[in-house]
């Protein structure tokens, strides 16, 4: 077993979202991952190993597996290539959201991921409106994920969340969004997820899956530059391609590889 650290979309140490990576020689059970990724304490740890050939690949929070995770992915993709030494230009993992692809492009990493597809809700929420101290001007739902479009990019950035009130919702996931009011970016976004033991992330890949469809449809572009305004900040380019899928690009800078004294 090896384990690391990663900042995942930035090429700037200290920037991004961290996150861990453990190599292993075969799987653990599912208590000896919590362990790990409560001890690694960052919004998910990666955990990776080999079957028949095929890597299989998991991605925990502090206190549950998920089914889907961006900045983890681009980060155990960093390790297998840079630390492992993998030749091929594309690596395949076999995950619970089906079979994911990370392909080695100039200037960093690009994963192949499903699509988002959510439905907008018509109706209202008090528990959004209090959380916000507005109406939003867009709501649309999948699953446990609740995409909120905002007026500004300022009301996203100056947003100070009650995470008290999102423990109270149906959803799990939340990301609030706004196009951007620079040239530098399509729009900006925040994910908050106390529910699953994060309260902010700092840059979530999974949740511009869902972004990258929604602002593709509003601005009428295949490939966007989404920025999310986390206090460590990160970028995620996002093209939209056929068969339900879209690309995510960014960098990752590996910060440490931890010294394991402790049997599993």
């Amino acid at each position: 077993m090896r384990l690391f650290t990663v900042d995942s979309f930035t090429d700037t140490p200290f920037k991004g979202n961290p996150a861990g990576v453990c190599v292993l020689e075969s799987k653990l059970t599912d208590d000896a991952y919590i362990d790990i990724a409560q001890e690694i304490n960052l919004s998910e740890t990666a955990f990776v190993y080999k079957e028949k050939g095929t890597y299989q690949l998991k991605w925990f929070t502090p206190t549950k597996e998920v089914d889907l995770c961006g900045h983890a992915t681009l980060a155990t993709a960093k390790i297998l290539f840079e630390k492992y030494g993998y030749a091929d230009e594309v690596i395949a993992f076999e995950t619970k959201s089906g079979v994911l692809t990370v392909r080695k492009v100039d200037g960093g990493l690009e994963m192949n991921f499903p699509i988002g597809n959510a439905s907008v809700y018509e109706g209202e929420d008090k528990i959004l409106e209090a959380f916000l101290n507005e109406k939003p001007l867009a709501i649309i739902l999948d699953n446990h994920w609740c995409i909120i479009e905002l007026d500004s990019d300022e009301a996203v950035k100056n947003l100070e969340p009650n995470l008290n009130l999102l423990l109270s919702h149906s959803k799990k996931s939340f990301v609030v969004t706004a196009k951007s009011s620079s040239k530098k970016y399509d729009f900006i976004s925040r994910f908050f997820g106390p529910a699953i033991g994060i309260d902010e992330d700092p840059v979530t890949g999974s949740a511009h899956c869902y972004l990258a469809n929604y602002w593709s449809k509003k601005l009428a572009k295949n490939i966007l530059i989404g920025y999310q305004a986390s206090k460590r900040g990160g970028i995620v380019e996002c093209e939209i391609i056929d068969n339900n899928r879209v690309l995510l690009r960014g960098n990752c800078v590996i910060m440490s590889e931890l010294l394991i004294e402790w049997d599993i």
